[in-house]
């Protein structure tokens, strides 16, 4: 067996083949199964996409108008977990109440008919249908509040701010939000993905893997770092104290929102949700944050720009979420709402050709130490 270098964070290491999406980071393209972001961003919807990325292929109209009736009736969630998620404490995060109750959809639902086409499809319809549900619900109860029922009648963006704000949203702001589901829907083999394929791997349920998959993309340096953009605009505070910021960073600090492991470009992504920042804050009005995102980003491509350093997905989604009200810490979960069918879509593609994950390591502690008794120690 030949002995391979060592990398970190498995950087340049192919962990599987798949045909879900593709980026070129250095011209900055992405694709899902072989459809350019930006068409799929312009003319699709979120289901649309979610069905192209789990079942290969655009649904026709009446296997899209199928897919979205299954989804509108499997919105509601069981009262047990409702009434699990009541118990859940009002100071945790919304991430970390998901992925208990993704990890709970299990114990409804899960029977690990893996061979089963129809339990495949029941488990994505029913995990693309009560992740929403979930988040809103929580972000209500929270608050001392009971969680509103979903909409039949409405969309999946708008059905979503509906649930989260008790009132039915403006058709750009669903539209616009619709666009984001899209945008964050699947991004090739990211540490949530890789961590939802380990899982898969086992041939555990699908709710165990979307929940693994949760929890991984609730760091800082996945998911949450759309948390962190908000966070870092606010301390600077404002467009004349943006370059003073950027000089006074210790040498190697990370700028949130900016750099990937993949893209030395800016994101595709990036540019598009940009454009739909500034069709909400033309309608809404303006947020002086945007501002101060758009002079940061003029500074850091000017002094990091050679280095391949650009605006991520990260960096202007949450000036979005701001403007459709949405709380900073639910910035995440709605991440996961949108990659639920990504991770869906490896999960069923890790079990076509499945092979349980067993990477090996380099061992660098002692060998051969002697036991010393506890009263020599």
């Amino acid at each position: 067996m030949t002995v391979c270098e060592y990398k970190p964070g498995l950087e340049g290491i192919p962990a599987a083949q798949s045909s879900i999406s593709y980026v070129d980071g250095k011209q900055g393209i992405l694709e899902y199964r072989g459809i350019r972001i930006e068409d799929l961003a312009e003319k699709s919807t979120f289901l649309e996409t979610s069905y192209l990325l789990i079942w290969g292929e655009l649904p026709t109209k009446a296997e899209l108008e199928a897919f979205e009736s299954e989804i509108r009736y499997h919105r509601r969630i069981k009262y047990r977990i409702r009434d699990m998620m009541k118990c859940f404490p009002e100071t945790g995060h919304p991430m970390d109440a998901l992925q208990a109750s993704a990890a709970a959809l299990g114990l409804f639902y899960s029977r690990r008919a893996l061979d089963n086409p129809a339990y495949i499809r029941q488990a994505v319809v029913r995990l693309l249908a009560k992740i929403p549900t979930m988040v809103a619900a929580f972000q209500l109860m929270r608050k001392g509040n009971d969680p509103v029922r979903p909409r039949d009648d409405l969309d999946y963006a708008g059905n979503f701010l509906y649930m989260l704000n008790e009132r039915e949203p403006d058709p750009l702001a669903a539209r616009i939000f619709d666009v984001c589901l899209t945008l964050h829907a699947e991004h090739t083999m990211n540490a949530s993905t890789f961590s939802a394929r380990v899982t898969a791997s086992t041939l555990t349920d699908p709710y165990a893997v979307v929940a693994s998959a949760v929890g991984t993309l609730a760091g800082p340096l996945h998911g949450g770092a759309n948390e962190e953009v908000i966070t870092m605009l606010e301390e600077i505070g404002s467009v004349e104290n943006v370059r003073p910021w950027l000089d006074n960073l210790p040498p190697k600090s990370k700028i949130m929102g900016f750099g990937h492991r993949v893209y030395k470009v800016k994101d595709p992504r990036a540019t598009i949700l940009q454009s739909l920042a500034e069709q909400l804050f033309e309608k809404f009005g303006h947020d002086k944050y945007y501002d101060i995102a758009v002079e940061l980003e003029k500074a850091v491509e000017e002094k990091l720009g050679p280095k391949g350093i650009y605006p991520n997905v990260d960096f202007y989604s949450g000036l979005v979420y701001r403007k459709m009200a949405i709380p900073t810490d639910l910035f995440t979960p709605v991440f996961a709402i949108a990659r639920v069918a990504g991770w869906l879509a490896h999960w069923k593609e890790q079990l076509g050709e499945n092979r349980i994950f067993r990477p090996t390591q380099m061992y660098t502690g002692d060998r051969g130490a002697a036991y010393i008794p506890i009263d020599q120690r």
